[in-house]
């Protein structure tokens, strides 16, 4: 029997209600035998500020390091919004990031069969698709030095953020890009601005080199950011794998998603560099929706993307591929019946809350199980 350690961080708002889901479908996995989860709980973002004030702390960041995977919820909320910029909620989820080394951010845009009418694009663009977008998350203009506020000799001020990048740092986000094309379809996007960016000028340069001498089985192109973003409304299925900086993916991510049909249905996982003797990664999963403040504690959220989430970590943590195709068919099954939350809902649907979408996810699993 293997045993998995998984360390649940909810965090505020509805993260505290999607991860109960997640808690029912672990324990299901536990009463199936084969493989056993040891879970930890530990507070983070606002939560942890109004305990110990900080974001996160020092003993939940070793936990963290300790873990198998990290299955995160949401941070934030109008209730910190005063806090210190240093303790903000969301510096609990970037120091993570940053300790953990979590360099590669996956996130898939996947429009299940029965929400192609949710998108705001039309279905014959979003039916079918099936994109991972992987982003570069501990380096760029996020962490750049110098990133400051002066106060100028007239009065006025200035605000400095740096972009940087090393031949290091993109040559092993560009590798985790086409490992995955490799298991998909085979073909890698690298989006960047070499036409204004000095950075974007060694991306390209960095990627084709790369290309060259780890993958050229893989079918590799460049593509400017701001088309990229253009081509992802006018015609998101010619996209397999998209490999792009810190900023432009946070901003390419977001769209790809907002094509599916809606924020509160998408996974992602952020994973570190391989263990030269075991090849295990440190790991981090959380869905891509926030706290959303205003429906937490109402029974309304979506848990979907964090049930998700948690199949994302049972295929790149745990090797569990099986079990994590028997979440996914259990998702795309209980939305083919029919069932939908507040954010998804459509005319002729049943709409449920985040307790009774758990529990339909879960009696899923439960009849693809037997």
């Amino acid at each position: 029997m293997t045993t998995h350690k998984l360390l649940l961080l909810p965090g505020d708002g509805i993260g505290l209600e999607t991860m109960a889901e997640v808690e029912r479908i672990i324990a299901f996995f536990n009463a199936q035998g084969g493989h056993t989860f040891e879970t930890e709980s530990d507070l983070v973002g606002g939560a942890a500020y109004d305990a110990h004030g900080v974001a996160v702390t020092d003993s939940c960041v070793a936990k963290a390091k300790a873990a198998d995977a990290v299955i995160f919820g949401a941070v934030g909320g109008p209730k910190w919004a005063n806090a210190p910029y240093a303790q903000r909620p969301e510096a609990g989820l970037l120091r993570l990031r940053k300790d953990l080394d979590l360099f590669a951010n996956l996130r898939p845009a996947i429009c299940y069969p029965a929400l192609a009418d949710a998108s705001s694009l039309k279905r014959e663009l979003v039916e079918g698709l099936d994109i991972m977008i992987v982003r570069e998350l501990t380096g760029g203009v996020y962490f750049g030095e110098p990133k400051e506020i002066v106060t100028l000799e007239d009065g006025g001020k200035r605000a400095v953020d740096t972009q940087l990048y090393t031949t290091r740092e993109i040559e092993r986000i560009a590798k985790v890009a086409f490992d995955l094309a490799r298991k998909r379809g085979n073909k890698v996007h690298s989006a960047e601005k070499h036409n204004v960016m000095k950075t974007g000028v060694l991306w390209k340069e960095v990627v084709t080199e790369t290309h060259k001498s780890y993958a050229p089985d893989v079918e590799l192109h460049h593509i400017l950011a701001d088309n990229c973003a253009m081509q992802l409304v006018r015609n998101p299925k010619q996209f397999d794998v998209i490999v792009t900086d810190n900023l432009f993916g946070d901003v390419l991510s977001d769209e790809a998603a907002m094509a599916t049909g809606s924020l509160g249905m998408l996974p992602s996982a952020s994973l570190g560099a391989a263990h030269e003797k075991t090849g295990k990664r440190m790991a981090l999963y959380e869905p891509v929706h926030g706290s959303a403040p205003d429906i937490a504690g109402k029974g309304l959220a979506n848990p979907i993307a964090t049930i998700a989430s948690f199949g994302m970590a049972l295929r790149y943590s745990c090797g569990m591929s099986e079990q994590a195709d028997l979440i996914d068919n259990a998702i795309a099954g209980v939305l083919a019946d029919g069932l939908r939350t507040g954010d998804i809902m459509q005319p002729g649907m049943t709409q449920v809350g985040t307790s009774e979408m758990g529990a339909a996810i879960l009696k899923k699993l439960e009849a693809l199980s037997e």
